[in-house]
């Protein structure tokens, strides 16, 4: 039985799978099982590399200082051969994530396969080159989850009925297990091992109470979980974990955990994800469950899912952004998650709000066109524009929403002056993080805040589709707006003419104007970035709108017009 499903396991290997019957049996002979408890590490960086590994079930995590690189959660995958054909020593720390079994294959044996099957370097070293140019091109992405923990705050939550839902919504993508108190009492870690091996998903149920009166089962849990799923009624008080292993990130062992915040009504109760995120430590997911199909895009997103929308920044330009929504609603495009940048950002938040298109469409009209946000000219010691304007613009619009308010997850990216580059904001005001994230330099002054500066997004990064896809976002949908809107002028000089001088000349010479000139120099960085993450995206719009100005507002109809048949085009061909 065990040759066999050793065996078994070989066949299912990326590394070892192309091998004839001969050499499978000869490296079965070969591979020494054991367990490996979660949060202990398998090897360190600078230990020498005498071994290769093969997942038998559990999950493992390659580090880098501290960063979790990579997940092994399926079994077959491999570990280790890199060190093992190319170097003396470890370059990469791998700990398991939770118990784990693991077949070890050491350096001895593996040149004994060699000698008797030299074919089975080639699947090996290739496996290994194939690794390695990922990483090189720096797309060693974490694996998909196979199992859940689901880890009620108390008995007042409906676990068991989110539990059947999402077991639901997760079978669109592979056969689902629920293993609670009952069915798992008494059962060995062959046993669970197994069912998982059998499954796709296995999602592991704590209902408070249910022969759980020790804790042993919420521990058999937590031993077998890839994600920790952590439901709460979101109106009740905010107070520490029954178990405390969630509430600490270095106790979760780097595995993703996600608040699962259930509301009575369908509406967002506005505060109640900061105050039950205040009970965490480190990185926290969380999700708004207002209705079912609240519950389905939480299971996309956790599972791996997920579908994102990524909107760029570009002035007026951007209003093409809502043709293109328009489209896409047509079309029964969803999205789970949303980012942007600059007006894709200020955009992108009323998607991530849960706005309609024709409710979006008219608060955005009187908010550019009419608002003229841009219109409160000052002394420029900072900025031509004052802000306020800007700022009363997106306070009248947002009012005091949270970005932790909104009813999808939701990031905007500003450029922080001060240091660091590119900031992504998560948390706070959703107003002040979108000021930063279109605080064009020059144009408005910068957001000043905690002791760091913060302009316009665009700068660093126009079309945030990296951070998207640093999320685990699986399928991402990108507006962009082409970036081939040059500045022109028919004169030759060096130094501008006196005022007069520009005053008789003004309706015969063609000259950029000092807003033009600004935003548009704001922009260039920011639009060859762009190009680049274009090809991070799985469905992208690029609308023609060279006969629109990144400040023509009075041209808003054009523009989303314009978005609006261009997606009709793409879309169109799709199908």
């Amino acid at each position: 039985m065990w040759r066999t499903d050793v065996r078994e396991l070989l066949k299912d290997s990326a590394t070892f799978a192309q091998l004839p019957p001969a050499a499978l049996e000869a490296l079965a002979d070969e591979l020494v099982w054991f367990g490996l408890p979660g949060g202990r590490p398998l090897f360190k960086p600078g230990e020498p590399a005498d071994a290769l590994y093969l997942v038998k079930s559990g999950s493992l995590g390659v580090f880098d200082n501290p960063t979790v690189l990579r997940h092994l959660v399926s079994a077959g995958e491999s570990v280790g051969e890199i060190s093992l054909l190319g170097g003396e020593t470890r370059g990469r720390m791998v700990r398991a994530l939770r118990d784990s079994e693991l077949l070890r294959l050491d350096r001895a044996a593996f040149e004994r396969v060699l000698a008797g099957h030299p074919q089975a370097l080639l699947g090996v070293a290739r496996a290994a080159i194939e690794r390695l140019q990922r990483r090189d091109r720096g797309e060693e992405t974490p694996g998909l989850p196979r199992t859940f923990a689901v880890l009620p705050f108390d008995g007042a939550v409906p676990a068991r009925a989110l539990t059947m839902q999402l077991v639901m919504a997760l079978e669109t993508y592979g056969s689902c297990l629920v293993v609670d108190a009952e069915l798992g009492h008494g059962r060995g870690s062959d046993w669970f091992a197994a069912r998982e091996a059998q499954h796709r998903f296995v999602i592991y149920l704590d209902v408070p109470g249910q022969r759980n009166d020790d804790g042993l089962w919420r521990e058999r849990c937590l031993r077998q979980a890839d994600v920790l799923l952590l439901p709460a009624l979101a109106a009740q008080p905010a107070r520490d974990w029954p178990t405390m292993v969630p509430v600490h990130a270095s106790r979760a062992r780097h595995r993703p955990r996600h608040l699962i915040l259930l509301h009575a009504g369908h509406q967002v109760a506005l505060g109640a994800a900061l105050r039950w995120r205040a009970v965490f430590s480190g990185e926290l997911q969380h999700h708004h469950i207002c209705g079912d199909g609240d519950i389905a895009r939480m299971a996309r997103l956790v599972s791996g899912h997920g579908r994102g929308l990524v909107l760029a920044g570009g002035g007026a330009r951007g209003l093409a952004h809502l043709g293109v929504l328009r489209a896409l609603r047509e079309a029964g495009h969803d999205f789970d998650a949303v980012g942007g940048t600059s007006i894709g950002a200020i955009l992108g938040a009323g998607v991530a709000n849960g706005w309609d298109i024709e409710t979006m469409t008219e608060i955005f009209r009187r908010a550019f066109v009419e608002g003229r946000p841009l219109s409160d000219w000052t002394l420029p010691l900072l900025a031509l524009t004052r802000g306020q304007h800007a700022s009363r613009m997106l306070r009248r619009t947002f009012g005091v929403l949270g970005i932790e308010d909104l009813h999808l997850p939701y990031f905007c990216v500003s450029t922080r002056l001060s240091g660091g580059g590119q900031a992504v904001h998560r948390h706070g005001p959703l107003w002040l993080w979108l000021r930063a994230s279109s605080a064009i330099p020059g144009v408005l002054p910068p957001v000043l805040q905690h002791g760091e500066v913060h302009v316009d997004g665009a700068l660093v990064n126009n079309l945030p589709t990296d951070v998207m896809v640093a999320d685990g976002i699986a399928h991402i949908t990108a507006l962009d707006v082409q970036a081939d809107i040059a500045l022109r002028t028919d004169v030759n000089e060096s130094s501008s003419p006196p005022w007069w001088r520009l005053l008789l000349q003004r309706k015969t010479l063609q000259r950029p104007g000092l807003v033009s000139t600004l935003v548009r120099a704001g922009m260039v960085n920011g639009e060859e970035a762009s190009l680049r993450r274009r090809a991070q995206a799985q469905l992208l719009f690029t609308p023609p709108l060279d006969h629109i100005g990144m400040l023509d507002w009075k041209d808003w109809q054009r523009a989303i017009d314009s978005g609006y048949r261009h997606a009709i085009e793409v879309l169109n061909q799709l199908q």
